[in-house]
């Protein structure tokens, strides 16, 4: 990971660092402003996208007028809002607005800094197609978050569970792309290892965060089948381990995606996974001397995942509140974010 870097001036690379960790940041805070976008139920009041012309919203009576107009001839407004005030229309699409302007945001802040870095040759040799492959992601992120409103602006005002989970899993990828690249300039020397199996400790703690995204994963289908807000009680579903209807849709894939029972099953108890296995990393970490900082990520991660696991059943028994619901979401961005900081600082291990 040095390569890149090793004839670079040290103000030079502390500024790549700060720009994409501010990157992060941002995708951080559109991550969590898209959980509320949805949990507002504001994602559909926005029903034309341009990205260019769309930068500016109605600034008078007459556009928000006609844009209202426009929202009323879709289905959200005909069988979910009718009779819906101007006013009522306007907080949601703040809401929505806000949401592409972070957007746009985002990019505008990662292009600049890259052109400049480019043209004063900061950014070189590997750096170059990986911040390229960055810049595409974002726009390609960009294009699959239209694709996803699409899909709820037809007879059915809900957008796909299928699309919203993939436009969450592309911000989770791009984010711990840019992250894992800042971290290998922040990094960059390697620590011994004083002949410990740190490789057996790093494959535990990777493994781990696999298991965190395909929890993440099943959350996005339990957001876009609103299974939270079904069995709202902990730990059993209806007073049942296994809740009635598990395996009641046809052909028998469609129930992990489709059927609100399985759904909220399976996230429920992934989560309950994590813990566990996240737990078990850090007593099996206990037996490794590892460096003072390797130790403090590795008790963060331990920390987040309990927060995690508690926002996660306060917000099932609260039956998904706008604050929890983005706060759970928020949390699994942080503990996914642990997760890949101890797997960075053990992979820094020879």
């Amino acid at each position: 990971m040095s390569k890149q870097i090793v004839d670079l001036p040290a103000h030079a690379q502390r500024q790549i660092v700060a720009w994409l960790l501010l990157c992060c940041v941002l995708i951080f805070t559109m991550v969590v402003l898209g959980g509320v976008t949805r949990l507002t139920r504001s994602g559909l009041s926005m029903v034309d996208w341009h990205p260019v012309k769309g930068v500016v919203p109605p600034l008078s009576q007459p556009q928000w007028q006609k844009a209202f107009k426009r929202y009323q001839s879709f289905p959200e407004y005909k069988k979910i809002n009718h009779g819906m005030s101007l006013d009522e229309f306007k907080s949601i699409y703040w809401m929505e607005y806000s949401h592409r302007l972070l957007g746009r945001l985002i990019g505008i802040v990662f292009l600049l800094p890259l052109l400049y870095f480019l043209y004063r040759g900061y950014i070189r040799g590997p750096l170059i197609p990986k911040t390229i492959t960055m810049f595409v992601l974002g726009g390609m992120q960009g294009v699959l978050g239209w694709y996803m409103v699409k899909s709820g602006l037809v007879d059915n005002p809900h957008v796909s569970q299928y699309r919203l989970t993939a436009h969450l899993m592309a911000a989770f990828i791009i984010y711990a792309y840019i992250l894992w690249v800042a971290l290998g300039l922040l990094f960059p020397k390697r620590e011994q290892s004083g002949g410990q199996n740190i490789p057996g400790l790093l494959r535990f703690s990777m493994i781990v965060t696999a298991v965190i995204l395909v929890t993440v994963v099943a959350g996005g289908f339990v957001a876009g089948t609103k299974a939270g807000h079904v069995f709202n009680s902990y730990p059993l579903m209806n007073g049942q381990w296994v809740p009635e209807g598990y395996m009641a849709l046809q052909p028998g894939w469609r129930n992990l995606f489709d059927n609100v029972a399985t759904v909220q099953f399976n996230h429920r108890w992934l989560g309950g996974i994590v813990l566990v296995m996240v737990l078990s990393l850090w007593v099996y970490a206990k037996r490794f001397l590892l460096s003072p900082r390797v130790r403090i990520v590795i008790h963060i991660l331990l920390l987040m995942v309990v927060v995690q696991f508690s926002l996660g059943v306060l917000t099932l028994l609260w039956a998904v509140p706008v604050s929890l619901g983005a706060a759970h979401q928020a949390s699994a961005l942080l503990l996914f974010t642990s997760a890949l900081v101890v797997n960075h600082a053990l992979w820094t291990y020879r």
